[in-house]
């Protein structure tokens, strides 16, 4: 059975996963936020917060297929 926190924690997740892959870096970091907000130690989400604040200083290219390509090890 999934607690109510989590269900917001799981809500929150999709719907910053959703417009993540819409490009729409602002608004799925704020998402993310909310969901390390209701959950401080939820890893996905603030795994997405890193790859959102990347994305917004460095944007992919046009044709971004949604995958993350590490660059450093």
């Amino acid at each position: 059975m999934i607690t109510p926190e989590m269900q917001n924690v799981l809500n929150f997740y999709n719907e910053g996963l959703a417009l993540y892959k819409q490009r729409k870096w602002n608004e799925a970091l704020a998402k993310f936020k909310k969901a390390i907000e209701v959950k401080a130690d939820d890893g996905p989400s603030k795994l997405y917060i890193q790859r959102c604040e990347h994305f917004i200083e460095t944007p992919p290219a046009a044709d971004w297929d949604g995958v993350f390509t590490m660059t450093t090890k």
